[in-house]
């Protein structure tokens, strides 16, 4: 048990509607509420995330540094993909109401709606899970550290990675125009001839609220 909560006080919280504490909002069918400890101070070591999301839209590739992740499926279904170290392999795990995914603390993994009206429910075991996302890493990584890695043309870099959006939470994002190629398997399929870069939904970086300020930009989930 958490000492430092005095359960006595009048300020002890017991209960509390997370449908008012948006998270990320794509549009109305996609966005995540949120439930840690900032929202319901009698929490332990335990949050949680609800999710909601049509098809063929994706939790953006990510990982949790401090964090346990439990995946339950509430309604339709989704794929919950997971980056297996030890095996250097992607695991996938369809999943369905009343089943579950488990993501270890630190695996990289991705959710994948394959259902309209999906309904997820992302359980930690931490008060506040802290998080890395990928479009994070990929536009805040100096590009040319990444071109001196890889070996890469620093310019084709650059303009590979012009549309993406920081913090995209969930993708695609609003807008998105792409080419697909013969062996795409994604589930952002486009019809267009053309690539236009995808037009940010909001001003750049999404302006989510961290509790703490020190710990911006990796603090509160997701």
């Amino acid at each position: 048990m958490n000492t430092n909560i005095d359960y006595t006080s009048p300020s002890a919280e017991f209960t509390f509607d997370v449908n008012k504490s948006t998270l990320f909002k794509k549009d109305s069918r996609n966005y995540i509420n949120v439930l840690g400890v900032d929202q319901l101070n009698t929490l332990e070591n335990t949050s949680l995330l609800d999710i909601f999301l049509s098809k063929e839209n994706v939790i953006e590739p990510h990982y949790h540094q401090n964090a346990a992740e439990l995946v339950y499926c509430i309604a339709g279904a989704a794929t919950v993909s997971l980056l297996n170290p030890f095996t250097k392999k992607i695991q996938n795990y369809p999943i369905k109401p009343g089943q579950v995914a488990n993501v270890p603390q630190g695996w990289w993994h991705y959710e994948v709606a394959t259902e309209d009206n999906t309904h997820l429910i992302a359980i930690f075991d931490a008060p506040t899970p802290e998080v890395i996302l990928g479009s994070d890493i990929l536009k805040l990584t100096p590009a040319n550290i990444m071109a001196h890695t890889y070996c890469l043309d620093e310019e084709q870099w650059k303009k590979t990675i012009a549309p993406i959006v920081p913090s995209t939470f969930i993708g695609p994002v609003k807008g998105c125009n792409r080419v697909e190629s013969a062996s795409d398997q994604s589930p952002c399929k486009q019809k267009k001839s053309y690539m236009k870069p995808c037009q940010y939904p909001y001003p750049y970086p999404y302006p989510y609220h961290y509790p703490s300020p020190h710990t911006y930009p990796y603090g509160t989930y997701y």
